[in-house]
Protein backbone atom coordinates (compact mmCIF):
# COMPACT_ATOMS: atom_id res chain seq x y z
CA UNK A 1 0.00 0.00 0.00
CA UNK A 2 1.13 3.46 -1.04
CA UNK A 3 -0.06 7.07 -0.22
CA UNK A 4 -0.54 9.14 -3.06
CA UNK A 5 1.03 12.54 -2.27
CA UNK A 6 1.29 16.13 -3.89
CA UNK A 7 4.69 15.46 -6.11
CA UNK A 8 7.28 18.42 -7.18
CA UNK A 9 6.37 19.84 -10.56
CA UNK A 10 9.42 18.26 -11.85
CA UNK A 11 8.65 14.83 -11.03
CA UNK A 12 5.78 14.93 -13.23
CA UNK A 13 7.22 12.12 -15.16
CA UNK A 14 7.29 9.77 -12.12
CA UNK A 15 3.38 10.07 -10.78
CA UNK A 16 1.66 7.08 -11.05
CA UNK A 17 0.03 5.34 -14.27
CA UNK A 18 -3.58 4.95 -13.26
CA UNK A 19 -6.07 4.01 -15.85
CA UNK A 20 -8.95 6.66 -16.03
CA UNK A 21 -12.56 6.14 -16.87
CA UNK A 22 -14.52 8.72 -18.51
CA UNK A 23 -18.10 9.33 -16.90
CA UNK A 24 -20.47 7.03 -18.50
CA UNK A 25 -23.76 7.55 -18.90
CA UNK A 26 -26.43 5.05 -17.20
CA UNK A 27 -30.36 5.37 -15.88
CA UNK A 28 -29.16 4.83 -12.49
CA UNK A 29 -26.78 8.10 -12.37
CA UNK A 30 -27.50 11.68 -13.79
CA UNK A 31 -24.17 12.72 -14.83
CA UNK A 32 -25.53 16.32 -14.82
CA UNK A 33 -24.96 15.90 -10.61
CA UNK A 34 -21.83 14.91 -11.21
CA UNK A 35 -20.68 17.99 -13.67
CA UNK A 36 -22.99 20.32 -10.76
CA UNK A 37 -20.88 18.93 -8.17
CA UNK A 38 -17.79 19.46 -10.22
CA UNK A 39 -17.75 23.20 -9.76
CA UNK A 40 -16.79 22.54 -6.13
CA UNK A 41 -13.73 20.42 -6.56
CA UNK A 42 -10.79 22.78 -6.61
CA UNK A 43 -6.93 22.34 -7.13
CA UNK A 44 -4.97 23.25 -4.06
CA UNK A 45 -1.22 24.17 -5.14
CA UNK A 46 2.06 24.83 -3.14
CA UNK A 47 3.50 27.95 -4.69
CA UNK A 48 7.10 29.12 -3.45
CA UNK A 49 8.37 32.63 -3.82
CA UNK A 50 12.21 33.09 -4.06
CA UNK A 51 14.25 35.75 -5.55
CA UNK A 52 13.94 33.94 -8.89
CA UNK A 53 11.00 34.19 -8.87
CA UNK A 54 7.64 32.26 -8.17
CA UNK A 55 7.65 28.06 -8.71
CA UNK A 56 5.20 25.50 -8.78
CA UNK A 57 6.08 22.87 -5.67
CA UNK A 58 3.29 20.53 -5.93
CA UNK A 59 -0.05 20.57 -6.38
CA UNK A 60 -3.14 18.11 -4.72
CA UNK A 61 -7.16 18.20 -5.11
CA UNK A 62 -9.94 19.70 -2.37
CA UNK A 63 -13.44 20.42 -2.22
CA UNK A 64 -15.79 23.71 -0.91
CA UNK A 65 -17.40 23.41 1.73
CA UNK A 66 -17.91 27.12 2.13
CA UNK A 67 -17.61 30.31 0.06
CA UNK A 68 -14.12 30.80 1.37
CA UNK A 69 -13.77 27.15 2.95
CA UNK A 70 -11.71 24.02 1.17
CA UNK A 71 -11.15 20.92 2.59
CA UNK A 72 -8.22 18.82 1.44
CA UNK A 73 -5.79 16.20 3.14
CA UNK A 74 -3.24 17.51 5.56
CA UNK A 75 -0.27 15.70 3.57
CA UNK A 76 -1.02 17.90 0.54
CA UNK A 77 -0.71 21.12 3.19
CA UNK A 78 2.09 19.57 5.20
CA UNK A 79 5.23 21.27 3.18
CA UNK A 80 4.21 24.39 4.25
CA UNK A 81 5.19 24.02 7.30
CA UNK A 82 8.85 23.20 6.00
CA UNK A 83 9.43 26.40 3.78
CA UNK A 84 8.19 29.45 5.15
CA UNK A 85 8.56 30.88 1.33
CA UNK A 86 5.41 28.25 0.34
CA UNK A 87 1.87 29.74 0.06
CA UNK A 88 -1.16 27.88 -0.63
CA UNK A 89 -3.29 28.48 -3.72
CA UNK A 90 -6.64 27.67 -4.51
CA UNK A 91 -7.64 26.98 -7.66
CA UNK A 92 -11.22 26.56 -9.10
CA UNK A 93 -12.63 24.30 -11.92
CA UNK A 94 -14.31 27.93 -12.85
CA UNK A 95 -13.77 31.64 -13.54
CA UNK A 96 -10.59 33.31 -14.08
CA UNK A 97 -8.01 33.22 -11.55
CA UNK A 98 -7.04 31.87 -8.02
CA UNK A 99 -6.99 32.69 -4.64
CA UNK A 100 -4.21 32.57 -1.71
CA UNK A 101 -5.29 30.59 1.29
CA UNK A 102 -3.96 29.78 4.86
CA UNK A 103 -4.46 26.65 6.39
CA UNK A 104 -6.77 27.00 9.76
CA UNK A 105 -7.48 23.41 10.55
CA UNK A 106 -5.00 20.39 10.48
CA UNK A 107 -5.39 17.19 11.53
CA UNK A 108 -2.73 14.58 10.21
CA UNK A 109 -4.43 11.70 11.78
CA UNK A 110 -7.18 11.93 9.61
CA UNK A 111 -5.02 13.41 7.16
CA UNK A 112 -7.83 16.61 7.03
CA UNK A 113 -7.02 19.75 6.29
CA UNK A 114 -9.24 23.23 6.16
CA UNK A 115 -7.97 25.55 3.89
CA UNK A 116 -9.54 29.46 4.07
CA UNK A 117 -9.35 31.97 1.33
CA UNK A 118 -7.10 35.08 2.57
CA UNK A 119 -9.28 36.96 0.33
CA UNK A 120 -12.77 37.78 -0.80
CA UNK A 121 -13.97 35.22 -2.45
CA UNK A 122 -17.63 32.94 -3.85
CA UNK A 123 -16.87 29.30 -3.97
CA UNK A 124 -19.45 27.16 -4.83
CA UNK A 125 -19.94 24.59 -1.73
CA UNK A 126 -20.56 21.20 -2.19
CA UNK A 127 -23.19 19.00 -0.13
CA UNK A 128 -22.10 16.62 2.07
CA UNK A 129 -23.83 12.96 2.46
CA UNK A 130 -24.54 12.03 5.87
CA UNK A 131 -26.66 9.01 5.64
CA UNK A 132 -25.54 5.44 5.41
CA UNK A 133 -22.60 4.49 2.23
CA UNK A 134 -24.40 1.06 0.91
CA UNK A 135 -21.98 -1.80 -0.55
CA UNK A 136 -21.41 -2.14 -4.04
CA UNK A 137 -22.93 1.69 -4.99
CA UNK A 138 -21.93 3.63 -7.93
CA UNK A 139 -19.48 6.25 -6.39
CA UNK A 140 -17.50 9.30 -8.44
CA UNK A 141 -14.05 10.33 -7.57
CA UNK A 142 -13.22 14.19 -8.54
CA UNK A 143 -9.82 15.99 -8.74
CA UNK A 144 -7.13 16.73 -10.55
CA UNK A 145 -5.04 13.58 -11.06
CA UNK A 146 -0.69 14.54 -12.02
CA UNK A 147 -0.64 12.25 -15.10
CA UNK A 148 -3.58 13.39 -16.48
CA UNK A 149 -2.38 16.76 -16.47
CA UNK A 150 1.56 15.47 -17.75
CA UNK A 151 -0.73 13.86 -20.79
CA UNK A 152 -2.53 16.66 -21.50
CA UNK A 153 1.08 18.71 -21.92
CA UNK A 154 0.28 21.41 -19.00
CA UNK A 155 2.93 23.21 -17.78
CA UNK A 156 3.17 25.11 -14.19
CA UNK A 157 1.54 27.79 -15.39
CA UNK A 158 -1.75 25.90 -16.35
CA UNK A 159 -2.19 24.20 -13.73
CA UNK A 160 -2.28 28.07 -11.66
CA UNK A 161 -5.30 28.38 -14.13
CA UNK A 162 -9.03 27.19 -13.69
CA UNK A 163 -9.73 23.91 -15.67
CA UNK A 164 -12.09 21.45 -15.19
CA UNK A 165 -11.62 18.21 -12.86
CA UNK A 166 -11.31 14.89 -13.72
CA UNK A 167 -13.81 12.29 -13.09
CA UNK A 168 -13.80 8.73 -12.71
CA UNK A 169 -16.71 5.78 -11.62
CA UNK A 170 -15.96 2.74 -9.37
CA UNK A 171 -17.96 1.03 -6.82
CA UNK A 172 -17.79 0.70 -3.01
CA UNK A 173 -16.11 -2.07 -0.85
CA UNK A 174 -17.86 -2.08 2.03
CA UNK A 175 -16.44 -3.60 5.49
CA UNK A 176 -12.70 -2.79 4.96
CA UNK A 177 -11.17 0.46 6.43
CA UNK A 178 -7.66 1.62 7.31
CA UNK A 179 -6.50 1.24 10.82
CA UNK A 180 -5.59 4.34 12.08
CA UNK A 181 -8.72 5.93 11.10
CA UNK A 182 -12.58 5.09 9.21
CA UNK A 183 -12.07 4.94 5.59
CA UNK A 184 -14.38 4.01 2.39
CA UNK A 185 -13.00 1.17 0.44
CA UNK A 186 -13.38 1.71 -3.61
CA UNK A 187 -12.58 0.85 -7.29
CA UNK A 188 -12.92 4.66 -8.63
CA UNK A 189 -9.36 5.22 -9.98
CA UNK A 190 -7.75 8.13 -9.04
CA UNK A 191 -3.64 9.23 -8.84
CA UNK A 192 -1.22 11.55 -7.43
CA UNK A 193 -3.36 15.16 -7.22
CA UNK A 194 -6.68 13.05 -6.60
CA UNK A 195 -5.42 13.80 -3.12
CA UNK A 196 -8.19 15.66 -1.00
CA UNK A 197 -10.33 15.65 -3.57
CA UNK A 198 -14.36 14.68 -3.14
CA UNK A 199 -15.50 10.79 -3.56
CA UNK A 200 -18.96 11.42 -4.42
CA UNK A 201 -22.24 9.43 -4.73
CA UNK A 202 -25.08 9.25 -8.25
CA UNK A 203 -26.39 12.59 -7.05
CA UNK A 204 -23.47 14.27 -6.64
CA UNK A 205 -22.90 14.49 -2.61
CA UNK A 206 -19.25 14.37 -0.99
CA UNK A 207 -19.37 10.90 0.78
CA UNK A 208 -15.94 11.41 1.88
CA UNK A 209 -12.03 12.45 0.88
CA UNK A 210 -9.83 10.32 -1.14
CA UNK A 211 -6.75 10.03 0.19
CA UNK A 212 -4.75 7.28 -0.66
CA UNK A 213 -4.70 3.90 -2.40
CA UNK A 214 -3.01 0.62 -3.35
CA UNK A 215 -0.02 -0.18 -5.58
CA UNK A 216 1.49 -3.79 -6.51
CA UNK A 217 4.33 -4.85 -8.13
CA UNK A 218 2.09 -7.42 -10.68
CA UNK A 219 -0.65 -6.00 -13.47
CA UNK A 220 -2.99 -9.39 -11.86
CA UNK A 221 -3.55 -7.51 -8.93
CA UNK A 222 -6.72 -5.00 -8.85
CA UNK A 223 -5.86 -2.08 -7.19
CA UNK A 224 -8.10 -0.08 -4.47
CA UNK A 225 -8.37 3.41 -3.17
CA UNK A 226 -9.89 4.94 -0.05
CA UNK A 227 -11.61 7.81 1.20
CA UNK A 228 -11.58 9.35 4.59
CA UNK A 229 -15.34 8.83 5.77
CA UNK A 230 -17.57 11.53 6.39
CA UNK A 231 -18.29 10.80 9.92
CA UNK A 232 -14.43 11.82 10.04
CA UNK A 233 -14.60 14.42 7.83
CA UNK A 234 -18.31 16.04 10.07
CA UNK A 235 -16.18 15.39 13.41
CA UNK A 236 -13.31 17.43 12.00
CA UNK A 237 -15.43 20.51 10.51
CA UNK A 238 -17.61 20.53 13.68
CA UNK A 239 -14.08 20.66 15.74
CA UNK A 240 -13.07 23.66 13.18
CA UNK A 241 -16.48 25.28 14.00
CA UNK A 242 -17.67 25.29 10.34
CA UNK A 243 -21.76 24.89 9.21
CA UNK A 244 -21.85 22.74 6.09
CA UNK A 245 -24.49 22.05 3.92
CA UNK A 246 -25.73 18.94 4.28
CA UNK A 247 -28.32 16.12 3.66
CA UNK A 248 -29.06 12.73 4.56
CA UNK A 249 -31.90 12.46 1.70
CA UNK A 250 -31.79 9.01 0.17
CA UNK A 251 -30.37 9.19 -3.54
CA UNK A 252 -33.05 8.83 -6.03
CA UNK A 253 -32.78 9.52 -10.02
CA UNK A 254 -34.94 11.64 -12.05
CA UNK A 255 -36.24 8.40 -14.13
CA UNK A 256 -37.09 6.64 -11.21
CA UNK A 257 -39.33 9.33 -9.60
CA UNK A 258 -40.87 10.05 -12.94
CA UNK A 259 -41.82 6.39 -13.14
CA UNK A 260 -43.20 6.59 -9.23
CA UNK A 261 -44.91 9.50 -10.28
CA UNK A 262 -46.75 8.15 -13.22
CA UNK A 263 -47.79 5.10 -11.04
CA UNK A 264 -48.76 7.35 -8.53
CA UNK A 265 -51.08 9.25 -11.42
CA UNK A 266 -52.63 6.05 -12.37
CA UNK A 267 -53.04 5.09 -9.46
CA UNK A 268 -54.98 8.62 -8.29
CA UNK A 269 -57.17 8.08 -11.63
CA UNK A 270 -57.92 4.12 -11.11
CA UNK A 271 -59.28 5.18 -7.08
CA UNK A 272 -60.57 8.76 -8.81
CA UNK A 273 -62.56 6.01 -11.40
CA UNK A 274 -63.81 3.28 -8.49
CA UNK A 275 -64.98 6.49 -6.53
CA UNK A 276 -66.76 7.53 -9.47
CA UNK A 277 -68.09 4.12 -10.09
CA UNK A 278 -69.47 3.66 -6.60
CA UNK A 279 -70.71 7.41 -6.45
CA UNK A 280 -72.62 6.64 -9.94
CA UNK A 281 -73.83 3.37 -8.04
CA UNK A 282 -75.23 5.24 -5.17
CA UNK A 283 -76.80 8.13 -7.41
CA UNK A 284 -79.28 5.07 -9.33
CA UNK A 285 -79.80 3.78 -6.24
CA UNK A 286 -81.27 6.98 -4.44
CA UNK A 287 -83.02 7.64 -7.94
CA UNK A 288 -84.61 4.53 -7.91
CA UNK A 289 -85.91 4.91 -4.29
CA UNK A 290 -87.20 8.60 -5.50
CA UNK A 291 -88.72 6.95 -8.31
CA UNK A 292 -90.62 5.01 -5.89
CA UNK A 293 -91.33 8.06 -3.53
CA UNK A 294 -92.38 9.80 -6.63
CA UNK A 295 -94.79 7.49 -7.83
CA UNK A 296 -96.62 6.59 -4.33
CA UNK A 297 -96.62 10.95 -4.18
CA UNK A 298 -98.56 10.87 -7.98
CA UNK A 299 -100.60 8.17 -7.51
CA UNK A 300 -101.74 9.77 -4.38
CA UNK A 301 -101.90 12.88 -5.35
CA UNK A 302 -104.41 11.56 -9.01
CA UNK A 303 -106.64 9.61 -6.73
CA UNK A 304 -107.06 12.93 -4.54
CA UNK A 305 -107.95 15.36 -7.81
CA UNK A 306 -110.26 12.15 -9.32
CA UNK A 307 -111.99 12.13 -5.41
CA UNK A 308 -112.23 16.25 -5.70
CA UNK A 309 -113.48 16.05 -9.46
CA UNK A 310 -116.33 13.76 -8.33
CA UNK A 311 -117.22 15.05 -4.73
CA UNK A 312 -117.47 18.41 -6.69
CA UNK A 313 -120.05 17.25 -9.51
CA UNK A 314 -121.50 15.43 -6.75
CA UNK A 315 -122.53 18.72 -4.96
CA UNK A 316 -123.05 20.40 -7.72
CA UNK A 317 -126.06 18.21 -8.58
CA UNK A 318 -126.88 18.52 -5.23
CA UNK A 319 -127.09 22.24 -4.97
CA UNK A 320 -128.71 22.22 -8.66
CA UNK A 321 -131.56 20.37 -7.10
CA UNK A 322 -132.09 22.70 -4.26
CA UNK A 323 -132.06 25.31 -6.66
CA UNK A 324 -134.82 23.64 -8.79
CA UNK A 325 -136.60 22.94 -5.30
CA UNK A 326 -136.54 26.40 -3.87
CA UNK A 327 -138.70 27.32 -7.01
CA UNK A 328 -138.20 30.73 -9.35
CA UNK A 329 -140.78 32.50 -6.30
CA UNK A 330 -139.38 31.23 -2.79
CA UNK A 331 -136.55 32.16 -0.89
CA UNK A 332 -134.79 33.83 -3.22
CA UNK A 333 -131.39 34.83 -1.55
CA UNK A 334 -131.22 31.00 -0.58
CA UNK A 335 -131.86 30.08 -4.36
CA UNK A 336 -129.10 32.19 -5.64
CA UNK A 337 -126.80 30.81 -3.39
CA UNK A 338 -127.43 27.45 -4.28
CA UNK A 339 -127.26 28.41 -8.31
CA UNK A 340 -123.57 30.19 -7.68
CA UNK A 341 -122.48 27.15 -5.93
CA UNK A 342 -123.78 24.60 -7.96
CA UNK A 343 -122.08 26.81 -10.91
CA UNK A 344 -118.71 27.15 -8.61
CA UNK A 345 -118.92 23.33 -8.16
CA UNK A 346 -119.54 22.93 -11.80
CA UNK A 347 -116.18 24.84 -12.27
CA UNK A 348 -113.85 22.85 -9.85
CA UNK A 349 -114.93 19.73 -10.90
CA UNK A 350 -113.16 19.55 -14.14
CA UNK A 351 -110.04 21.80 -12.40
CA UNK A 352 -109.60 18.74 -10.85
CA UNK A 353 -110.20 16.47 -13.02
CA UNK A 354 -107.68 18.22 -15.51
CA UNK A 355 -105.16 18.87 -12.91
CA UNK A 356 -104.63 15.79 -12.14
CA UNK A 357 -100.88 15.14 -11.60
CA UNK A 358 -99.82 12.74 -15.09
CA UNK A 359 -98.20 9.34 -14.69
CA UNK A 360 -95.62 10.85 -17.05
CA UNK A 361 -94.68 13.41 -14.17
CA UNK A 362 -93.25 10.14 -12.27
CA UNK A 363 -88.92 10.85 -13.46
CA UNK A 364 -89.51 14.56 -13.21
CA UNK A 365 -90.99 14.44 -9.93
CA UNK A 366 -88.02 11.99 -8.49
CA UNK A 367 -84.87 14.20 -10.22
CA UNK A 368 -86.78 16.71 -8.00
CA UNK A 369 -86.40 14.46 -4.90
CA UNK A 370 -82.85 13.54 -5.59
CA UNK A 371 -81.71 17.51 -6.31
CA UNK A 372 -83.36 18.46 -3.34
CA UNK A 373 -81.49 15.68 -1.14
CA UNK A 374 -78.29 16.25 -2.64
CA UNK A 375 -78.91 20.20 -1.77
CA UNK A 376 -79.46 19.78 1.86
CA UNK A 377 -76.95 17.15 2.05
CA UNK A 378 -73.78 19.79 0.17
CA UNK A 379 -72.03 21.80 2.54
CA UNK A 380 -73.02 25.96 2.20
CA UNK A 381 -70.76 27.11 0.06
CA UNK A 382 -69.34 30.70 1.02
CA UNK A 383 -70.63 33.47 -0.59
CA UNK A 384 -67.16 34.12 -2.91
CA UNK A 385 -63.66 33.08 -2.79
CA UNK A 386 -61.19 34.61 -0.55
CA UNK A 387 -58.73 37.06 -2.33
CA UNK A 388 -56.17 35.50 -0.86
CA UNK A 389 -54.96 32.13 0.69
CA UNK A 390 -52.71 31.42 3.85
CA UNK A 391 -50.82 27.83 3.37
CA UNK A 392 -47.77 26.14 4.88
CA UNK A 393 -46.31 23.52 2.35
CA UNK A 394 -44.95 20.69 3.90
CA UNK A 395 -42.30 18.50 1.48
CA UNK A 396 -43.23 15.31 0.22
CA UNK A 397 -40.12 12.80 0.62
CA UNK A 398 -42.02 9.89 -2.06
CA UNK A 399 -42.19 12.70 -4.65
CA UNK A 400 -39.37 14.35 -4.59
CA UNK A 401 -35.28 14.09 -5.52
CA UNK A 402 -33.32 15.86 -3.33
CA UNK A 403 -29.32 16.83 -3.84
CA UNK A 404 -28.41 19.82 -2.26
CA UNK A 405 -31.24 21.66 -0.46
CA UNK A 406 -33.23 21.91 2.90
CA UNK A 407 -36.93 20.95 3.15
CA UNK A 408 -37.62 23.03 5.75
CA UNK A 409 -41.49 23.75 5.45
CA UNK A 410 -42.71 27.00 2.87
CA UNK A 411 -45.13 29.44 4.26
CA UNK A 412 -46.93 30.59 0.46
CA UNK A 413 -50.03 33.39 0.46
CA UNK A 414 -51.45 32.93 -2.74
CA UNK A 415 -53.71 35.32 -4.71
CA UNK A 416 -56.00 34.03 -7.44
CA UNK A 417 -53.87 36.69 -9.39
CA UNK A 418 -50.60 34.80 -9.33
CA UNK A 419 -49.09 37.20 -6.27
CA UNK A 420 -46.81 35.32 -3.78
CA UNK A 421 -46.32 36.79 -1.01
CA UNK A 422 -47.55 40.05 -1.48
CA UNK A 423 -44.84 40.43 -3.73
CA UNK A 424 -43.66 38.14 -6.39
CA UNK A 425 -45.67 38.31 -9.63
CA UNK A 426 -45.68 34.27 -11.11
CA UNK A 427 -45.91 34.17 -14.67
CA UNK A 428 -48.88 32.13 -16.87
CA UNK A 429 -48.31 29.69 -19.44
CA UNK A 430 -49.05 26.39 -20.50
CA UNK A 431 -47.79 24.61 -17.64
CA UNK A 432 -49.90 26.78 -15.47
CA UNK A 433 -48.53 29.33 -12.73
CA UNK A 434 -44.51 29.30 -12.16
CA UNK A 435 -41.55 31.64 -11.60
CA UNK A 436 -38.04 31.82 -12.88
CA UNK A 437 -35.71 32.64 -9.97
CA UNK A 438 -32.19 33.13 -10.42
CA UNK A 439 -30.53 35.33 -8.10
CA UNK A 440 -27.50 36.95 -8.22
CA UNK A 441 -26.18 35.33 -4.70
CA UNK A 442 -26.76 31.49 -5.74
CA UNK A 443 -25.46 29.29 -7.97
CA UNK A 444 -28.68 27.60 -9.33
CA UNK A 445 -31.82 28.56 -10.86
CA UNK A 446 -35.41 27.51 -9.22
CA UNK A 447 -38.66 27.26 -11.10
CA UNK A 448 -40.79 27.74 -8.36
CA UNK A 449 -44.80 26.41 -9.16
CA UNK A 450 -48.05 26.64 -7.54
CA UNK A 451 -51.58 24.36 -8.60
CA UNK A 452 -54.26 26.07 -6.94
CA UNK A 453 -56.31 23.35 -7.64
CA UNK A 454 -54.23 20.43 -5.87
CA UNK A 455 -52.40 22.88 -3.63
CA UNK A 456 -49.06 21.45 -4.90
CA UNK A 457 -46.01 23.42 -4.46
CA UNK A 458 -42.79 22.28 -6.58
CA UNK A 459 -39.11 23.55 -7.16
CA UNK A 460 -37.24 22.39 -10.03
CA UNK A 461 -33.27 23.17 -9.46
CA UNK A 462 -30.87 23.21 -11.87
CA UNK A 463 -27.25 23.53 -10.65
CA UNK A 464 -25.53 25.12 -13.14
CA UNK A 465 -21.91 26.13 -14.39
CA UNK A 466 -20.99 29.62 -14.55
CA UNK A 467 -21.44 30.43 -17.99
CA UNK A 468 -24.76 29.33 -18.16
CA UNK A 469 -25.59 31.07 -15.66
CA UNK A 470 -24.29 34.37 -16.79
CA UNK A 471 -26.33 33.70 -20.28
CA UNK A 472 -29.86 33.23 -17.93
CA UNK A 473 -29.38 35.95 -15.84
CA UNK A 474 -28.76 38.20 -19.09
CA UNK A 475 -31.88 36.42 -20.66
CA UNK A 476 -34.19 37.25 -17.39
CA UNK A 477 -32.73 40.65 -17.24
CA UNK A 478 -34.64 41.41 -21.16
CA UNK A 479 -37.47 40.64 -19.05
CA UNK A 480 -38.59 42.11 -15.84
CA UNK A 481 -41.32 41.02 -14.11
CA UNK A 482 -44.44 42.93 -13.49
CA UNK A 483 -45.68 43.81 -10.24
CA UNK A 484 -48.32 42.38 -8.29
CA UNK A 485 -51.97 42.90 -9.55
CA UNK A 486 -50.69 43.76 -12.97
CA UNK A 487 -53.43 41.37 -14.22
CA UNK A 488 -53.81 38.91 -16.51
CA UNK A 489 -52.47 40.18 -20.17
CA UNK A 490 -49.19 40.95 -18.08
CA UNK A 491 -48.92 37.47 -16.28
CA UNK A 492 -49.19 35.67 -19.68
CA UNK A 493 -46.32 37.94 -20.86
CA UNK A 494 -44.01 36.75 -17.79
CA UNK A 495 -45.01 33.45 -18.81
CA UNK A 496 -43.73 33.52 -22.53
CA UNK A 497 -40.71 35.12 -21.46
CA UNK A 498 -39.85 32.74 -18.73
CA UNK A 499 -40.45 30.13 -21.44
CA UNK A 500 -37.43 31.22 -23.16
CA UNK A 501 -35.61 30.83 -19.78
CA UNK A 502 -36.29 27.35 -20.12
CA UNK A 503 -34.72 26.85 -23.45
CA UNK A 504 -31.24 27.57 -21.72
CA UNK A 505 -31.71 25.23 -19.14
CA UNK A 506 -31.18 21.20 -18.66
CA UNK A 507 -33.46 19.09 -19.91
CA UNK A 508 -33.91 17.66 -16.24
CA UNK A 509 -33.22 19.64 -13.31
CA UNK A 510 -31.04 18.16 -10.73
CA UNK A 511 -33.54 18.31 -8.38
CA UNK A 512 -36.97 18.17 -7.77
CA UNK A 513 -39.02 19.17 -4.28
CA UNK A 514 -42.66 18.84 -3.90
CA UNK A 515 -44.86 20.34 -1.30
CA UNK A 516 -48.24 19.42 0.00
CA UNK A 517 -49.63 23.07 1.17
CA UNK A 518 -52.58 22.91 3.44
CA UNK A 519 -54.47 26.26 5.22
CA UNK A 520 -52.37 28.24 7.32
CA UNK A 521 -53.34 27.58 10.85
Amino acid sequence: MKRIVALPALLLALLLALPLALLPVRAGADPTDIAAASRSVVRVVLISRTASGVSLIGHGSGFVVAPDLVVTNAHVVAPLAEDSNMRAGIVPSQGRSGYFAKVVAFSPRNDLALLRLTEKGALVPATLFTGAVTDGEDVYAVGYPGNVDQAQGLNPADLMSPVAPVKTRGAVSAGRTSKGFETILHTAPIGSGNSGGPLLDSCGRVIGANSFGTTSDTSADSEFYFAISMREIMRFLTNAGVNVRATGEPCRSLADLDAAERERQAGARALSEEQQRANDAKASAALQAATRQAEMEVIASRENHLALAGLALLLALATGATAIWLGPQRRLRERKAAIVATALLLVLSPIAWFTRPSIAGIDERAHEIVAAASEAAAPRASAAPPAEAAYICVFNPQRSRVTVSETADVPLNWSPDGCVNGRTQYGLGAEGWSKVLAPGSEDSVTIAAFDPATRTYRQDRYLLDMETMARVRAERGKYPAPACGAGEPEARKLGDAQAALRALLPAQPNERMIFDCHPAP
